[in-house]
């Protein structure tokens, strides 16, 4: 798998996909995801910022982008497409992909932010997924509150299904 090639990314930003590509296909492997899985954790791994770089009135919208051109390109999947639409915000209608995408693109070992906090984490994903998800998650909402963006809907309710549980 690769990048499609409507993909508009620089170098940085395809490492960083490579990234976490490989971080997906590690964790597909450890916890014994079957291949049909796998693949779609990979395709949405290699769509995710796949218009990242292209000019865009904000920075969310590169999500959604990169899931319409993809389901115009083909892409049928709708829990990929879920993925790479909100993996920026979190989405509580996620399947799996959803939510192993939102972990592997904070955790990719190339972001430069909290590397020991971050390998803790991604080291816990095969065995406590869920527990490693909160903890994103919760990272990720006290980066934008005290940022002081306001959260979209998807952000709160996505935080609001992982407590419920």
């Amino acid at each position: 798998m690769s990048l499609p090639s409507w993909a508009v990314v620089g170098p940085e930003r395809r490492a960083h996909i490579e990234r976490v590509a490989a971080l997906l296909g590690d964790w597909a492997g450890a916890m014994r995801v079957p291949k049909a899985e796998r693949g779609r954790w990979l395709r949405a791994a290699w769509l995710h910022d796949a218009l990242r770089d292209a000019p865009a009135g904000n920075e969310l919208e590169h999500g959604p982008r990169a899931a319409d051109r993809a389901a115009r390109d083909g892409e049928a999947d709708r829990g990929v497409l879920d993925a790479v639409r909100y993996h920026s915000v979190g989405y509580a209608g996620w399947d799996e992909v959803g939510r192993m995408l939102y972990l592997a693109d904070y955790l990719e070992p190339g972001r430069k932010f909290g590397r020991e906090e971050r390998a803790a984490l991604r080291s816990r994903v095969p065995a406590e997924r869920d527990v490693a998800l909160v903890e994103v998650a919760r990272r990720r909402l006290t980066w934008a509150v005290s940022s002081g963006w306001p959260l979209p809907k998807e952000t709160v309710e996505f935080w609001n299904s992982l407590v419920r549980r």
